[in-house]
């Protein structure tokens, strides 16, 4: 009997081994991160980010970080043009700044998922043929003519590759290798092996998967057993993104969710355009069949430039959406720095709920103003209302415990939110060269990189404040904060009110924010969102052993030597 038990476990142990890997965990509740933006080299160089693993690994269970492989630059290179794979020094940092991140994440249970191209591979120098030799556990693993497909454009420049014809759809912007052939198999499972089992990654986030058969993902991970997978299959299409996820069945097993772009187009429809009825035209998210897969997001390094996106006011109701849906959510690093207050208790609700990727929704109703939006979480409900519904908050046996522009969130009564009560609202502190003078009328605007004027459009029910001309009145760059241009409009007229509403906008070139809440001294993001208010209170002069005035907090609290903060001395305010 012993031998015939442990025969029996041998054998269900082994029929297991190929659901390890299927693409997504089942009934997952971690909430993913995107760590970079376009052209975030600053915020997310590595030891940045590692920087803030005390704070992020609280909310965010993975963290999506760039390709980290070595691209021929080390400025200026965000890795989509791969040109080495075992070599992982990049724009981001080194490769010991790499791994010292990867592990003290992991240290404090947060995944890191590497970004990884494969579709395309780069040269090392001019002659677009010529791929590194690299070795890894002994073995060299190098890339010729023949891995790349014949029919890319380099036989169209000189160059005769001799692959078989490519699975996909091309890149014109590096060589399209060709997944058929054995050689580039053996390079992309060392790759990946290389990545989890050497750098410590737990997953991937595959780039550009319609440019290769959907079958080598699912090869690839049935191999490289990652336990998170995803692929960037940018269509508005469900059919297209399920049939792609579809394709990488291996056993009749799914083995990579998708991002959900259909949602993502919904969201867009739903939150800048009013079009709320969009929000149930089917997404991955709101399928049984594929909800586990559905790894939902508001935007993304490429979807959401600050300064081209149409949410802006929006941002953070959208990201309520995310955050309240089944699915994993993916927020990506731009919305977590301009309302990470806000997604922190977002975050935090949807855990305490217990909503997963595979929870169900109760229901979803759409009117012409908004939303309404009930799921069943393994500790409770949530539900969120959007913008401007008629009903659907009035239930008694519900408790509103968040609510922001455009929104309102309520968790059913035996939800326990005492996590909420850790989560504090930051302290803003202007940047030293923000300044309103006694009777000034103003607002200050940190602008999206890409913007090179700033003009203001400001107003109420009965004036205008900037001119009366689209688009408005001139700004003045002022400083410059986060690596950002910080301008200032400054109003010059005799009205002696002030506006209502105000708009920031890049002269007129089709960029410009939502139509955002006037504070006067009020210093807004690139995403619109209200910071806090710049007052004209006076500098601090740190005290010396000859001056005997005492120093305060505004919660009362005595200091000798005050950081940057608003402070009491002599019964008046002061800013340092």
């Amino acid at each position: 009997m012993i031998m015939k038990r442990l025969f029996t476990s041998i054998i269900t142990f082994l029929a297991t081994l190929p659901m390890l890997s299927q693409g997504w965990p089942a009934q997952y509740e971690g909430v993913m991160l995107q760590g970079f933006y376009w052209d975030s080299y600053a915020d997310t160089n590595w030891a940045n980010l590692e920087s803030q693993a005390d704070e992020m690994s609280q909310f965010f269970d993975l963290i999506w970080v760039p390709n980290s492989a070595y691209a021929n630059s080390l400025t200026m290179n965000m890795g989509y043009h791969p040109v080495y794979w075992f070599d992982h020094k990049s724009a981001f940092g080194t490769e010991a700044q790499l791994r010292s991140m990867i592990n003290t994440f992991k240290a404090k249970g947060t995944g890191m998922i590497e970004d990884v191209v494969i579709n395309h591979r780069a040269s090392v120098d001019g002659n677009w043929l010529n791929f590194p030799a690299e070795t890894y556990k002994g073995v060299t693993y190098q890339l010729t003519a023949a891995d790349i497909c014949q029919d890319d454009e380099a036989k169209d420049n000189g160059y005769k590759p001799t692959g078989a014809k490519d699975t996909g759809e091309n890149w014109g912007g590096a060589r399209d290798l060709d997944h058929t052939g054995a050689n580039v198999q053996k390079n992309v499972n060392a790759y990946l092996d290389f990545l989890m089992n050497d750098l410590g990654y737990v997953g991937f986030r595959y780039d550009y998967v319609k440019g290769f058969a959907a079958k080598y993902v699912g090869l690839y991970n049935k191999t490289a057993q990652p336990k998170f997978s995803v692929g960037e299959c940018w269509d508005g299409n469900k059919t297209v993104v399920t049939n792609w996820m579809n394709g990488t069945k291996q056993d009749g097993a799914i083995q990579s969710a998708a991002f959900d772009f259909p949602l993502k187009y919904y969201i867009n429809d739903a939150f800048a355009d009013g079009k709320w009825s969009r929000l149930k035209d089917g997404c991955l998210a709101d399928d049984d069949n594929y909800k586990r897969y559905a790894v939902t997001f508001v935007d993304n390094h490429d979807t959401g430039r600050f300064g081209e996106c149409p949410l802006y006011a929006n941002v953070e109701a959208a990201n309520a959406f995310i955050l309240t849906m089944p699915g994993t959510p993916c927020v990506w690093l731009s919305h977590w720095q301009a309302f990470k207050t806000a997604i922190k208790k977002l975050i935090t609700v949807r855990k305490a709920v217990g909503v997963s990727n595979e929870s169900t929704i109760l229901s979803m109703q759409t009117e012409s103003t908004g939303c309404t939006l009930m799921v069943q979480g393994s500790k409770g409900k949530i539900l969120l209302l959007l913008g401007e519904v008629t009903t659907g908050g009035n239930d008694s046996s519900y408790k509103l415990v968040l609510e922001g522009t455009n929104y309102q969130l309520f968790v059913s009564g035996d939800v326990d939110l005492s996590a909420l009560d850790d989560i504090h609202e930051d302290t803003f502190v202007a940047p030293d060269f923000c300044v309103v003078n006694e009777g000034e009328i103003c607002a200050f605007f940190e602008a999206p990189t890409s913007w090179t004027t700033v003009k203001c459009w400001a107003w109420d029910d009965k004036n205008n404040y900037t001119g009366g001309t689209w688009p408005g009145a001139a700004c003045t760059k002022v400083g410059t904060n986060n690596d950002k241009n910080v301008w200032k409009w400054s109003y010059s007229g005799t009205l002696t009110t002030q506006p209502t509403y105000i708009i920031f906008n890049n002269n007129n070139n089709g960029q410009q924010t939502a139509d955002l809440d006037f504070k006067n001294g009020g210093y807004y993001n690139e995403a619109g969102a209200l910071q806090g208010t710049v007052t004209g209170m006076e500098g601090i002069t740190l005290p010396t052993s000859k001056q005997s005035a005492k120093i305060f907090t505004l919660d009362g609290r005595q200091v000798q030597n005050p950081g940057r903060g608003i402070y009491i001395v002599n019964g008046k305010k002061y800013v340092k």
